[in-house]
């Protein structure tokens, strides 16, 4: 299974032409994200329409919201399960990964928990953490 990581799910929602051809070698049943990429994304629209001035960006905000909700619909959405949460209480305990920060602790957990690839432009952080294989496909 390949996980797309918020970076790369940002480009395949702007239709980047070399990550969507990358994205179209594999059946749509190895593709997948991760709680922590569906919450970052939502999290933005969601703060884009609190922090609308007028009405033309509420109305704008709320729009983007309900497409950002259909696109994500279309993606399985790997949760948190206890192996992931085991396997972050054991990262987040080794010397130098909490400088990655929470969610990238917990999205890398979630891939190791399904010894799945995660797909991100972010390799020199994920490349910390043992055995997570990682690749980058907007190059």
């Amino acid at each position: 299974m390949h996980l797309l990581d918020t970076d790369i799910l940002s480009l395949v929602y702007k239709d980047h032409s070399t990550v969507v051809a990358n994205l179209q070698t594999l059946p749509k049943e190895e593709v997948g994200t991760t709680i922590v990429t569906e919450i970052e994304m939502l999290r933005g629209r969601y703060d884009f329409l609190f922090k609308a001035a007028n009405a033309a960006e509420l109305v704008k905000a709320q729009e983007l919201l309900v497409r950002t909700k259909d696109f994500l619909a279309k993606i399985a959405v790997i949760p948190l399960d206890m192996a992931a949460a085991q396997i972050f209480d054991r990262l987040w305990a080794t010397k130098g990964v909490k400088k990655l920060g929470r969610a990238d602790v917990l999205t890398a957990s979630i891939a190791l928990a399904h010894k799945a690839t995660l797909v991100t432009r972010n390799l020199r952080d994920f490349k910390r953490i043992p055995n997570l294989k990682v690749v980058d496909w907007a190059d």
